[in-house]
């Protein structure tokens, strides 16, 4: 039986990498970016009721103070118009993730839903713009999906046929060159208490959006990736290094540096279901950032596109001081901003001969920034068993829309963590890029020695 299996496996390799490279779309199909698409793939009109508007070019009004480049507030002044309670959620539950809907009956007295008017502040630089219209017919998956080529500094598939191109749009989002932060790691019990995991020190790069780069030069990496933990006292000093590419031979890579051992050592199980130790193995490796990592443990089916109430435009909630950012259970409902937004919704399960703690799970991608917004996690009875969101902040340095910190619900157990945390009494920073001779095991353990 093992023989047959591993045949089996073999020839689906094979064929796989007999796939021939396809194209996302025709250039007459990619003219629409010009027409009745945005730029980055959004439809430009707003839909039937004006309750989603048109598109008109994006970004934001601020306001107030900022947190390292993060606006404290964008939309003053705006209030909810509408809110949702475990009392009328019946009447919109065809516009919630079902784990949205589930956080709402397992915190009913504190669980609610603030409704602002919708804004389309999606944005981007002019060179990811004309990036994107180039890739709409250049870039194209290969290996079966599991790669692609042809692609740079913009979206990849801004008109997407498949499940896998979307999830490449999240992968190779949009992002500044090199930004630096601080970020909390929380974790909250059933009873709902808080503790620090950790709190880490964060460099990231994106090669992928080098302004100086290009398709025929790129090396393939997309996210080189730092932290340096200062604490609690026992962390302290741990450190941790990713390079992430599209080489789907090889992923990742990553260097652990551990105080104990004073040397760094390579670390191959930082990645997909491995409990995530920077948040005391709270949640997966994966399920930072809402997903990280390499698409191939998971079939990915495009499910469609439809509307949705999702958290976006979050600038005050992700610069909330630590006190205001939570409610016992889960993140401030008052502070939470959530908006009536296209997705496109993506079921992924686990492929055939491959194992993942979570077999199956649906993604929600806002159909104007490629952000995720919401990620449903179900386990192998088909049970829901983990809800994640990721709230978007509005950063005009870049400028565009971003997502790092993602809060993630195990909804069996009743546990929380916030990963890659809210900028809580730290900051968000646009920096120079760096050598990336930094982001290197042996770079990590230099300055560990100082």
């Amino acid at each position: 039986m093992k023989s047959t299996t591993f045949v089996r496996l073999a020839l689906i390799g094979a064929i796989a990498q007999l796939q021939p490279a396809v194209a996302a779309v025709s250039a007459d199909e990619a003219a629409q970016l010009k027409t009745t698409l945005t730029p980055l793939g959004g439809e430009r009109a707003g839909n039937k009721d004006g309750s989603i508007p048109a598109w008109s070019g994006g970004g934001a009004k601020v306001a107030g103070t900022k947190v390292g480049d993060v606006p404290v507030s964008v939309f003053p002044g705006e209030k909810p118009t509408l809110q949702i309670t475990a009392a009328n959620l019946a009447q919109y539950a065809d516009k919630l993730a079902e784990g949205t809907q589930a956080l709402i009956k397992k915190y009913p007295e504190s669980f609610r839903l603030n409704v602002y008017p919708t804004h389309r502040s999606a944005v981007a630089p002019q060179h990811v713009y004309d990036a994107t219209a180039r890739n709409a017919t250049g870039c194209r998956t290969v290996e079966a999906g599991l790669s692609v080529e042809g692609c740079f500094g913009g979206v990849p598939f801004p008109i997407p046929k498949a499940g896998v191109e979307v999830i490449w749009n999240y992968i190779l989002r949009i992002e500044p060159e090199s930004v630096e932060f601080g970020s909390k790691n929380i974790v909250g019990t059933a009873n709902g208490a808080r503790t620090l995991a950790t709190r880490t020190d964060n460099f990231f790069q994106h090669p992928y959006y080098y302004k100086d780069g290009s398709a025929k030069g790129w090396s393939g990496e997309y996210f080189l990736q730092r932290f340096n933990t200062t604490a609690p006292p026992f962390k302290a000093g741990e450190s941790l290094v990713l390079r992430d590419s599209i080489n789907a031979k090889s992923p990742r890579q990553a260097w652990q540096y551990l105080v104990g051992q004073r040397r760094v050592r390579r670390a191959p199980t930082v990645a997909y279901d491995t409990p995530d130790f920077v948040s005391s193995g709270a949640n997966y490796f994966d399920e930072v950032m809402g997903f990280m990592g390499h698409p191939d443990r998971f079939e990915w089916k495009l499910v469609g596109k439809r509307e949705m109430y999702i958290p976006y435009n979050n600038n005050e909630l992700v610069t909330a001081k630590e006190a205001e950012a939570y409610d016992k259970f889960h993140l401030s409902a008052a502070k939470l901003r959530w908006e009536l937004h296209r997705v496109w919704e993506v079921e992924a399960t686990v492929v055939s001969g491959k194992r993942h703690a979570v077999p199956k799970r649906r993604y929600y991608f806002d159909e104007d920034t490629w952000l995720l917004a919401q990620v449903d996690g179900y386990d192998s009875e088909g049970k829901l068993w983990r809800t994640s969101m990721v709230p978007n902040f509005f950063v005009p340095a870049v400028p565009a829309v971003l997502a790092k910190p993602v809060t993630i619900h195990n909804l069996q157990a009743g546990t929380m963590s916030t990963v890659q945390g809210l900028f809580q009494d730290e900051a968000y920073r646009v920096v120079p890029r760096k050598n990336e001779s930094f982001f290197t095991g042996d770079a990590a353990a230099a300055d560990a020695d100082r």
